[in-house]
């Protein structure tokens, strides 16, 4: 039976290959090799094993892998090969504050996503060094999606370039419309996810709000037949979709709980200690429903102390969630 050799197989060879040579203090001859590759065991004859093998060598060499060829043994002729760890290990990673935040962000993001176990815990390693917790960046506050039903979907439709049917409510239309998209960019823009794409049945380009997105989205199967422009720029479509730019509302200042509020902490313009328990946030904002729903989602921890329309909106959500909980059965 022949050895399967689909990308999936593939990859996994290699990189059992790579542990096997990595794994080894001396040089490994080949039969030596194939006997510790599984992959290799199952191919049919040494002919097809010595093609596979020399491909691979070629493959790990074009990536980067250190792979060395030395004579091994009394015969002049017998070749061993062998990976120098010192050669292939990176070297010490440092990263600045910021950028740990910013990596932190992104593990906290993988946990919404069909990622393993084993890779987010080495993705959350680069950003945390050696001395990784469980949660390294429990600080941090990502709100990746939101709590929109849409956004997971939508998101491996742009991945896959798959075409995906749903039911889109747009303000002042009445009953919820279907659309037929393929789907380019998925992004975030003043605190919405918002999904940009060729809408089929209207033939051009189209923005979509994630959360007018009212029913279940399916892919349809069908082929892309408008490749995503060059030049697509999709914020300045989603803005000039959306209102176009906010205008600025002037600095909001805050009141944050001492150890939350990172994402918040990072956009002020100053921060002023005011006491063991609360820092003082200068922060600009423009578009007020916004910044509202994003300072409302820290509760407690965030305390809006200027501008009064700001505060205003702010105390309405928090009002808005205490009675839904009221009214909901127990």
């Amino acid at each position: 039976m022949a050895a399967p050799n689909t990308p999936k197989a593939k990859a996994e060879r290699l990189l059992n290959l790579t542990m096997s040579l990595l794994s080894s203090r001396i040089p490994l001859p080949k039969q030596r090799i194939r006997h510790l590759v599984e992959a290799y065991r199952s191919v049919e004859s040494d002919e097809a094993f010595d093609r596979m093998f020399e491909r691979d060598k070629d493959d790990l060499r074009a990536m980067g892998v250190p792979l060395v060829t030395e004579d091994i043994g009394v015969f002049e002729d017998e070749q061993g090969y062998r990976i120098d760890r010192r050669d292939y290990d990176l070297p010490p990673i440092e990263l600045t504050a910021q950028e740990l935040a910013v990596v932190g962000l992104a593990s906290r993001a993988w946990a919404h996503a069909a990622m393993a176990g084993t890779a987010a815990t080495a993705w959350r390693k680069v950003a945390a060094g050696d001395e990784v917790s469980e949660d390294p960046f429990v600080g941090l506050e990502p709100h990746v999606g939101g709590g929109e039903p849409a956004f997971e979907p939508l998101k491996d439709a742009v991945l896959t370039s798959a075409t995906v049917r749903f039911d889109y409510a747009r303000p002042g239309e009445g009953e919820p419309r279907p659309r037929h998209v393929e789907p380019w960019y998925l992004t975030a823009w003043h605190g919405r996810w918002y999904l940009v794409g060729h809408d089929l049945d209207r033939s051009a380009p189209r923005v979509f709000r994630l959360s007018r997105v009212v029913s279940a989205v399916t892919t349809t199967g069908e082929g892309a037949t408008q490749p995503v422009p060059e030049d697509l720029d999709p914020v300045s479509m989603i803005a000039a979709t959306d209102g176009g730019e906010p205008q600025a509302a002037g600095p909001a200042v805050l009141r944050v709980r001492v150890g939350t509020g990172h994402v918040l902490r990072r956009r002020a313009r100053t921060m002023t200690s005011l006491d063991e328990q609360w820092d003082r946030v200068d922060l600009d904002h423009g578009d007020t429903a916004s910044v509202a729903a994003e300072i409302a989602s820290h509760g407690p921890d965030v305390v809006v102390d200027e501008p009064a329309q700001l505060r205003q909106d702010v105390v309405d959500r928090l009002r808005a969630v205490v009675g839904a909980h009221e009214e909901a059965p127990a």
